[in-house]
């Protein structure tokens, strides 16, 4: 029984390593991407319309699929859709390694993005399924795996610019470092089936077909708490992506930093946050998420306006590094909440997702068009708004 027992251990372990890794590996793609756009834009002759064009259109069509991914992720066989979507995840990536000009590699991301979907964001929710008692340590795993991906991004194109190998020889790495979770992904699959299935099992007992998984989305949706967590989710988010986009500018526009100056600030406010995703883990364990959630928020309400407000170069770095260590977790217990608010219903999570983020995508829109009627430092106080929306929605009755 005993060896039995280990053995079942080890291949849950691997089974979450290997999801961990997928997220890893596109977070990964992501980080290098973003930082290789110059290059890509020489290269390839781009524009800033094209370039706007390479990042909206794919967004919006992996948004207009991805909902009924997820749907088919609950009600259909979900080990499909990831091995599929791992496929086309890995051409995806080798067709932008080999694009010559605008069209292919706008071809070659509109793949990209509902392939990360079905491979990366299925595999989350298969995640969730594994532990449902553990969301929130599962959900920080999660959040770590991508936050380093994220780092180490940038470091693998410098690398690959020492090597002479260029921003298309690391496309063409990442398209065979696909293969390695994309088969571990296979595997585990084979050793998990059973975990696997009693997991969703129960919904697969009650909806056979797409129509009543569509049924159950929209009944999700107008639910008070499923509501609740999307919203706050969007509202974390002023404090997470929306100032790291602007954060550079600030510091450039605002502070009057260097370009240099103003890409060490961001790249502190990451490694910070990589810190404060790490010490989550453990975190978790002794304190409720919700909690660690609102006392951050209330820390955050105290940080953001010092730095705003803080003289010099020097003093707000040492602000916005604290800024980014204490942000860690926001994203991953939201979520986490979001899965438990609709058990049985890990891949509609998607679904809902995408549905509220399309509302929450024009956010950077209108916060952009009051830094340009306004100015950015009346943007960067609006983004406030994000720890004092998690105060309001997170009441002190609910950590009773």
């Amino acid at each position: 029984m005993s060896r039995l027992y280990a053995r079942t251990l080890r291949h849950t372990a691997v089974f979450t390593l290997t999801l961990l890794a997928i997220e890893f590996l596109d977070e990964f793609v992501f980080g290098a991407r973003e930082a290789a756009w110059p290059l890509i834009r020489t290269d390839l002759g781009l524009n800033y319309a094209q370039v706007g064009l390479l990042l909206g259109l794919p967004s919006l069509v992996s948004s207009l699929v991805e909902p009924f991914l997820g749907i088919l992720g609950d009600v259909w066989k979900r080990r499909v859709f990831i091995l599929g979507g791992g496929m086309v995840f890995a051409l995806a990536l080798l067709l932008t390694a080999l694009s010559q000009d605008f069209l292919v590699l706008l071809i070659s991301f509109i793949l990209f993005y509902p392939a990360s979907g079905a491979f990366v964001t299925l595999s989350q929710a298969t995640l969730m399924d594994t532990d449902p008692a553990r969301h929130e340590q599962n959900m920080a795993r999660w959040t770590l795996a991508g936050s380093l991906g994220v780092v180490a991004g940038p470091i693998a194109l410098g690398m690959a610019a020492t090597l002479n190998l260029g921003w298309r020889g690391l496309f063409f790495l990442f398209a065979g470092l696909t293969l390695i979770p994309l088969t571990a992904a296979y595997r585990s699959f084979g050793y998990a089936q059973d975990k696997f299935r009693l997991a969703i099992g129960q919904q697969e007992t009650r909806n056979t077909d797409f129509k009543a998984g569509v049924v159950d989305a929209l009944r999700a949706l107008r639910r008070g708490e499923v509501l609740r967590w999307l919203t706050l989710l969007q509202f974390s988010d002023l404090m997470l992506d929306v100032l790291l986009g602007f954060l550079a500018l600030y510091f450039v526009d605002v502070v009057g930093a260097t370009p240099a100056q103003a890409g060490l600030a961001v790249a502190v406010w990451t490694g910070l946050g990589v810190l404060g995703n790490l010490l989550l883990i453990p975190l978790l364990e002794r304190v409720r998420g919700l909690r660690y959630l609102r006392l951050s928020a209330v820390v955050e309400l105290v940080l953001f306006p010092a730095f705003l407000l803080a003289p010099g170069f020097w003093a707000r770095l040492a602000l916005v590094a604290l800024l980014g260590l204490f942000n860690a977790g926001w994203y991953s217990i939201l979520q986490a909440q979001l899965y438990s608010a609709m058990p049985g219903q890990s891949g509609t999570v998607m679904t809902v997702g995408n549905v509220f983020g399309l509302v929450g995508a024009l956010v950077p829109l209108g916060l952009g068009l009051v830094a340009e009627r306004f100015d950015l430092l009346v943007t960067m106080w609006l983004l406030l708004l994000g720890p004092l929306a998690l105060l309001v929605g997170i009441p002190s009755s609910d950590l009773t």
